[in-house]
């Protein structure tokens, strides 16, 4: 059994956690630096202890003092939240050697698929449809432009390993792939330490769906549908929604099967995402495992009344899954949009700052996830989502209304938000028929750019 739980981030996932753990019965130690003195989540756990300075290197990327606090606070287990620390092998594999239990898969596991190009080998072998690409690390241009010339042009150039959107360039011919491979793996040794790159052909305009994945110690696994992520910027997910208004419920069944077939070849065990690129024509490709909670695991949660965060404690505890793929049911249509302190008319310049004001909406379908409250001093130093607003419906359009609802209702004074920015994507007609893809906001802001010099 677990005891305690402590809670290794910061912000709404940190509050979630502690909640869950709250409803089980679960005590709960928070961890926070100095600037979060005041963050919600501290206050909340029946624990609170500082481990250092505002800088994320010197408190929640802080591997030491994460592992320190645990052993003083006698806690048996560690949930790592999303972000920060929770797709590091080697964090999962100090806890492994400490005795204490990492709430998320094993190190082992989170290394295979944290470097992208082996997670593509690992897939491929299974039988997992991936995108046309490189089997092994590239280093050199002239190699990469080799490799890109055999996949066809347009290509991809992604950082091995890391994520969230940096490292990342399109090379559109070979005259364009030299300057953009070493600008793509200059930012992936900045960001992650490490040089290694791979290459894959570029699909252009598809959709991002992921299929949420919960698997146990006995080798049961199942999928709890998917989730639609095409509408995002810079790769930043903005608004989320389950289930894809592109998917048949054949296809919603096949791509179900094949995403249970990759947990399985990975040898997966808790919650995990497995990320697919669509296609207009249906063909869709393996694109990365996320071997942790999601940012928007709460839309899977409205349809299907699953509550992640507990089963995925449940399985770190050594416990069967208490369900089966045939009683997984989907019911009626959910919608996330994150709130970020954010400027958008500004490049979405970030806007930390003290929330002077605060009302959220509520009433039936409709939840908030958030660690902010008025009076509640936004650091300058971290994420700039401040909440998740989530909604759930019968139906699509419903689900639509009620969020255009919902974000009617928000006031946040004191700090610059996107609310407005995310109540015009969504009154817009392309996305109200369910007509996006990974390329939406680009298109509406060159479309809005030719506006203003027309």
């Amino acid at each position: 059994m677990i005891r305690k739980v402590l809670v290794a981030n910061r912000g709404e996932i940190a509050v979630r956690v502690i909640r869950a753990c709250r409803e089980m019965g679960i005590e709960t130690v928070a961890v926070y630096s100095e600037a979060d003195r005041e963050a919600l989540h501290a206050k909340l756990a029946d624990e609170a202890v500082c481990i250092g300075p505002a800088a994320l290197a010197d408190s929640y990327l802080s591997m030491e003092k994460i592992i320190s606090a645990t052993i003083i606070s006698g806690a048996d287990a560690i949930h790592p939240g999303f972000g920060l620390l929770s797709e590091n092998s080697r964090f999962a594999e100090l806890c492994e050697k400490c005795g204490i239990i990492f709430i998320g898969p094993g190190s082992g596991v989170i290394a295979k698929l944290g470097n992208k190009q082996e997670a593509r080998n690992t897939m491929a072998a299974a039988g997992v449809p991936v995108i046309p690409g490189t089997k092994e690390a590239v280093y050199d241009p002239g190699r990469g432009a080799e490799e890109a010339a055999r996949i066809g042009y347009p290509v991809m150039i992604k950082a091995a390993l890391g994520g969230g959107g940096k490292g990342m360039r399109v090379a559109e011919s070979p005259e364009e792939f030299e300057k953009n491979f070493l600008l793509a793996q200059t930012e992936a040794k900045q960001a992650f330490g490490d040089d290694s790159m791979y290459i894959e052909h570029f699909i252009t305009h598809p959709r991002h769906i992921e299929f949420q994945i919960l698997a146990d110690s006995f080798g049961n696994v199942v999928h709890l549908g998917e989730r639609d992520c095409s509408i995002q910027r810079n790769h930043q997910k903005m608004i989320e929604e389950a289930p894809s208004p592109a998917l048949s419920e054949e296809k919603r069944r096949e791509m179900g099967e094949t995403a249970v077939r990759a947990a399985k070849a990975a040898g997966y065990v808790n919650a995990g995402t497995i990320e697919f690129l669509l296609e207009k024509n249906g063909n869709y490709y393996f694109m990365e495992m996320n071997t942790r909670i999601q940012v928007e695991h709460p839309v899977t949660e409205w349809i299907t009344g699953i509550d992640l965060i507990k089963e995925q404690i449940r399985i770190a505890a050594g416990k069967k899954l208490g369900f089966t793929q045939d009683e997984v049911r989907v019911n009626g249509h959910a919608i996330e949009v994150r709130i970020n302190a954010e400027k958008p008319e500004e490049n979405f310049r970030p806007c930390p700052g003290t929330v002077t004001g605060l009302h959220l909406p509520g009433g039936k379908g409709i939840r908030i996830d958030s660690a902010i409250y008025s009076g509640y001093a936004i650091p300058p130093y971290y994420d700039s989502m401040i909440a998740k607003i989530s909604v759930w419906a019968r139906t699509r359009g419903e689900a639509i209304r009620k969020m255009e609802s919902a974000l009617g209702e928000v006031i946040i004074e004191g700090v610059d938000t996107n609310v407005n920015y995310q109540y015009g994507i969504l009154e817009d007609a392309d996305f109200q028929k369910g007509n996006v893809d990974i390329e939406f906001i680009r298109t509406r802001e060159e479309k809005a750019a030719r506006a203003e010099t027309e």
